[in-house]
């Protein structure tokens, strides 16, 4: 089965739906879509605000959160039940979801310009546009499928940015947009920069200076990731590097990624300043 492919097809199915309820003025108003120049050209996101934003005069902390891939331009639209699942923590925060594929460049794996865009250029723009806290200890990259080896990529690549990590149902190298295949991306060195093992490996270091929060978990049934995040967890046990690991039950499903957004996402606000 072509599972990240499957994956797709879900998520470009609730892209629409979304789009078709923003078209007949469902949105919430605490919803902002946005557009903003970035490294990986024009891309779009989506920003959801905490309540009583409008006139609290706080600073709040922010979840960049990363949809899965291979998928549509519009993905990114398609994440109300995560907006549900911010509210249920209780907790008070910005949730930030880009674009991650264009039509005819649907599987960039959140790699070259694209780190660039996800890690730098839009992170700059909501600090410009909305009340954050202005620092790493005020920001968290979260991801499901291949946007959970987006985030665990982009945070060891950034730690100065990100205090905070999730992995939902990821993985930890570059793939080909089946799943199964390692990629290739041309060098010794660009496949190192991109091997979520390899980071942790060269930044033990780094870890010890500037701490991160990180944690994954994959369904039991995940038909692809379950071995390489079994493998990351032994590794990061055997090195000493904190970190939290779950297995549940089920496979690589939203009604997983749903029955665990409300807790995970406590968890990671929990490792960020809060909104002050």
């Amino acid at each position: 089965m072509r599972f990240r492919l499957a994956f797709a097809a879900l998520v470009v199915a609730a892209a629409a739906a979304s789009i078709v309820a923003v078209a007949d003025g469902h949105q919430s108003s605490r919803t902002k879509d946005v557009v903003v120049h970035t490294h990986a050209g024009a891309l779009g996101y989506e920003v959801y605000l905490p309540s009583g934003y409008g006139t609290s005069g706080l600073r709040y902390p922010v979840v960049y959160f990363l949809h899965g891939l291979p998928a549509g331009a519009g993905a990114y639209m398609s994440f109300g039940w995560l907006e549900d699942a911010l509210d249920a923590t209780g907790r008070k925060a910005i949730l930030v979801v880009p674009q991650g594929a264009r039509a005819g460049d649907t599987d960039p794996e959140y790699l070259g310009q694209w780190e660039q865009a996800i890690a730098g250029d839009i992170p700059r723009a909501i600090d410009r546009r909305f009340r954050t806290i202005a620092s790493r200890h005020g920001r968290a990259i979260v991801g499901v499928s291949a946007g959970g080896y987006g985030a665990m990529h982009l945070a060891l690549a950034h730690l100065s940015t990100f205090a905070a990590v999730e992995s939902w149902s990821g993985y930890f190298h570059p793939t080909d947009p089946t799943g199964y295949q390692a990629r290739d991306l041309g060098s010794t060195a660009k496949n190192a920069h991109a091997n979520v093992h390899n980071q942790f490996r060269a930044l033990r270091g780094a870890l010890r200076a500037q701490p991160l929060y990180v944690a994954f978990y994959v369904g039991r049934s995940d038909p692809m990731f379950v071995a390489e995040n079994e493998q990351l967890n032994q590794e990061l046990s055997a090195a000493g590097v904190a970190h939290v690991f779950r297995l549940y039950p089920g496979g690589h499903t939203q009604r997983l990624w749903s029955s665990q957004a409300t807790p995970w996402l406590t968890l990671v606000l929990n490792h960020l300043t809060p909104a002050r």
